[in-house]
């Protein structure tokens, strides 16, 4: 039997990159690696993640571009700063709270 694993992190939440300067809010979570063997490959091997555990897709920008990417949980830690996204999408995606969260426009996607 499979031990599934929790997410540490959620949906609508703000996330920045621990080794590269970017950061993002997931809009979805695979509960393990769900990408292709190239793109898994493509990672230099030092820094090159375990496939067992969750994998997010972020709305993601740094500051030259707005992009979607694919992070692992391990390199991903939470983003405290309070300041918005700035990605194209977001508004497709999300409602922003009073709080300055990000909640889902269609909960039941996800």
């Amino acid at each position: 039997m499979i031990k599934a694993r929790t997410a540490k992190f959620q949906i609508g939440q703000v996330v920045r990159h621990r080794i590269f300067s970017f950061r993002g809010v997931i809009f979805d979570i695979d509960p393990e690696f769900n990408n292709t063997e190239e793109w898994w490959l493509s990672i230099p091997e030092e820094v090159r993640p375990q496939k067992d555990q969750p994998f997010y897709h972020l709305l993601a920008e740094n500051a030259e571009s707005e992009y979607v990417a694919y992070v692992s949980e391990q390199n991903l830690m939470p983003d405290d700063s309070g300041e918005p996204i700035r990605h194209s999408q977001v508004a497709e995606i999300f409602i922003k709270d009073k709080a300055g969260g990000y909640r889902p426009r269609n909960p039941s996607l996800n």
